[in-house]
């Protein structure tokens, strides 16, 4: 009986000193987790840049056929690129958007391919937030276009030619009528004044300091676009060929200052997943020379997705300037118009975003 108390004894301080080593083992434990570093999700990078680039290729196809009101046998294609990278920061919002747009026909009756459509335009907005709605801005817009663009004139019969004769693919190019080109005209300006932004699909922009310059490096165009004459000519010294373009165009300066007002409006409009529409009307009175006289520039487009990589297009241009004078056979001295053009096309059409 002895024995076994003893034996019980033992076991009970083996036992408590053994419980004593588990809860400084766990005391030991605690500690430590107490002073490991705390396991924080990291805070997601602001992201002040969005960018965007939507690309299309339009098509158009006509066929004829025995058909009885005549016709001819067409295809135009045409390119679009709208790339656009905006930044906002704080009370800091800068928009940079790059449209180009260009395309070319083949047409039967022609055994030419023409240029249908040319349009480099690229336009950056700064603005510093004054109220909710209103930043204060700078405008920069520059507008070109790529190449050479003429009127097609059907070519005249020499004489002594067959009755059987047609045209050449040479005797269309010397026809055919310049009418533009690379920096012929180009135009740049910048703004200075306030940005109206009520809503997220319309803004308004307000420069009443505006300046910039009208460049036609091409000399035979200068009278057509409105250029100045050099100091010591006058008007009467002009000559023109058969075809209304100046001989003698050196006598022109190759660029037109321009100081006045700018109002452009904007608006673009999303109905649903399918349909979107944009517009912009830019009005120009210039403070140097006839401010009454507004200079128009209004810009539509309509896209209507038929299927996920596929839209049908409508795109509408307006312009009209006092001094750019529309040379034709009626008008060989060139007139004043407004000048118009439409384009209704279907095409592949697909949107790169920044994540």
């Amino acid at each position: 009986m002895k024995k076994l108390l003893m034996i019980l004894a033992a076991a009970a301080v083996a036992v408590s000193a053994m419980g004593q080593d588990v809860q400084q083992v766990a005391a030991q434990a605690a500690a430590a987790l107490a002073e490991a570093p705390e396991n924080k999700t990291p805070e997601p990078k602001p992201v002040y840049w969005t960018k965007s680039v939507m690309t299309q290729i339009n098509f158009v196809q006509s066929s004829f056929t025995n058909w009885a009101k005549g016709g001819n046998n067409n295809i135009a294609v045409s390119t679009y690129i709208d790339a656009n990278a905006n930044y906002a920061k704080e009370d800091i919002v800068w928009k940079n958007r790059l449209q180009l747009d260009y395309g070319l026909l083949y047409s039967e009756d022609k055994p030419i391919i023409q240029k249908n459509k040319d349009r480099m335009l690229f336009e950056s907005t700064f603005g510093y937030k004054a109220t909710k709605h209103l930043n204060y801005s700078a405008t920069f817009t520059f507008l070109n276009q790529f190449n050479a663009g003429y009127v097609y004139k059907t070519p005249t019969k020499p004489s002594g030619a067959a009755d059987d004769w047609s045209p050449s693919k040479s005797d269309w190019r010397h026809a055919r009528v310049l009418k533009s080109g690379a920096f012929s005209p180009a135009n740049i300006t910048l703004g200075l004044g306030v940005n109206w932004v009520p809503n997220e699909w319309l803004t308004v922009n307000f420069a009443p300091l505006t300046g910039g310059f009208t460049i036609v490096t091409n000399e035979k165009l200068r009278a057509n676009y409105g250029m100045e004459l050099k100091s010591g000519h006058d008007a009467s010294e002009a000559v023109k060929d058969a075809q209304g373009l100046l001989v003698n165009g050196s006598i022109y300066r190759a660029a037109r200052f321009e100081f006045g007002a700018q109002l452009k409006a904007e608006a673009k409009i999303k109905v649903n997943d399918n349909f979107e529409g944009s517009t912009q009307l830019i009005l120009f009175s210039n403070y140097l020379e006839k401010p009454k006289n507004i200079r128009v520039n209004w810009d539509n487009r309509l896209m209507w997705k038929v299927a996920k990589f596929f839209s049908l297009n409508l795109t509408t241009s307006l312009i009209y300037d006092d001094l750019v004078l529309i040379v034709d056979d009626s008008h060989p001295a060139g007139h004043r118009a407004i000048q118009f053009n439409e384009a209704l096309q279907f095409g592949f059409t697909y949107t790169f975003t920044s994540k």
